[in-house]
């Protein structure tokens, strides 16, 4: 049975309901020697327990959808059917012009169950980053609008947390909902927002990063995410349209695509996020000390050949996110900007969500319309 599907919470609700009923109608008539009575008494007591543990799990990742599947959340799942070294800049020797100006690729889309029909979802096999995955894309309503008909539409790339899925900015922080009226109104740009597989391997963070042997991350968000978009919709492959948003390791991984790749995004937003990659205990670059080092977003921003021209939205709490900004700001040189945003609230879903309206508001002031 699916680990989000509706079978599986069913079950586990009828067996929590059995746990209770259970004891209740047995535990005086439980027969035998004492040993037997206390082992059949506190098999039920466990019982009761484990259920009604699985029911509160299962409860908050189908509302949050930290976990996808089984895979996800034992560590065995793998989305990558390759891994070369593609080269600094990702493309496997390729250039730039020729990704770009290879034949388009028609996905087929379908509807995500409980996310109102607008979000939907593909399947893309990713021929640069060796990368097999889902990645679920929502439509703003002017998209569809005979007004906007000839009109291409700039794009913003979500990138999770760990543990997380592409569902998680939609289920969890429910983006849709808080950007859509504000895209009605004219108060915030009228977006494409795009979430991608973050978990490519089991439940380890692989910090947006290209691993030779391992996980091409990097060229899968910055390479074969942004060409499957422009195939298929209405949008320009400038960076100057495209921007980049993620909470905690998400926002890592979204202010480090910006600064590497400020050809391909022209702002990012880092909600709760860091510079050391060390502070994710899951992070496959911390594994190596040189890797944790060079993959700082200090040492990268030090490392860029000249500064590059993006803008970055970091906030948090002091802690947590805040802190991390103004020691960015601080090694910002024109034209790399640098925003550092204190907040209150806590590490959590919800306190993200409600930073969407400053954070797009923002992004609309830095990513263009085509």
């Amino acid at each position: 049975m699916s680990l989000t599907g509706t079978p599986l919470f069913a079950t586990v609700i009828a067996l929590t309901a059995i746990a209770v009923i259970l004891p209740l109608a047995v535990w005086s008539k439980v027969r035998g020697p004492a040993v037997v009575r206390v082992a059949t008494r506190a098999s039920m007591l466990v019982f009761a327990q484990a259920t009604a543990i699985a029911l509160v799990f299962l409860g908050l990742n189908r509302d949050m959808n930290f976990y996808a599947s089984w895979g996800d959340l034992f560590g065995t799942g793998s989305y990558v059917t390759a891994a070369p070294d593609l080269g600094p800049d990702g493309l496997g020797g390729k250039k730039a012009e020729q990704v770009k100006g290879a034949p388009k690729v028609p996905q087929h889309f379908e509807p995500v169950d409980g996310l109102g029909g607008r979000v939907k979802k593909t399947e893309l096999d990713g021929k640069i980053s060796g990368v097999k995955g889902d990645v679920m894309v929502w439509l703003p309503p002017q998209y569809d609008d005979p007004a906007y008909k000839d009109k291409k539409f700039p794009v913003v790339e979500l990138i999770p947390g760990i543990p997380g899925t592409g569902k998680s900015w939609f289920q969890g922080l429910k983006a849709h909902e808080v950007l859509e009226p504000l895209m009605k109104n004219g108060k915030v740009q009228p977006f494409i927002l795009v979430s991608p597989r973050a978990m490519l391997l089991g439940n380890a963070d692989t910090g947006c990063a290209n691993l030779p042997g391992k996980v091409n991350a990097d060229s899968w968000f910055s390479v074969d995410v942004r060409k499957m978009v422009t195939d298929n919709f209405r949008t320009s492959g400038d960076a100057r349209t495209w921007g980049v948003a993620g909470y905690s390791a998400g926002a890592y991984c979204a202010a480090k695509l910006a600064i590497l790749h400020p050809d391909r995004y022209s702002a990012a937003v880092s909600l709760s996020g860091y510079n050391d990659p060390g502070q994710e205990p899951s992070s496959l670059v911390a594994q190596d000390p040189e890797l944790r080092r060079t993959h700082n977003l200090k040492a990268l921003l030090k490392a860029a050949p000249t500064p590059p021209p993006v803008a970055l939205w970091m906030s948090g709490a002091e802690q947590d996110g805040y802190l991390s900004g103004t020691d960015l700001k601080a090694l910002a040189q024109s034209p790399t900007v640098v925003h550092a945003e204190k907040v209150t609230g806590g590490h959590n879903l919800d306190s993200w969500s409600k930073q969407l309206p400053q954070t797009f508001g923002w992004l609309s002031t830095q990513v263009k319309m085509p």
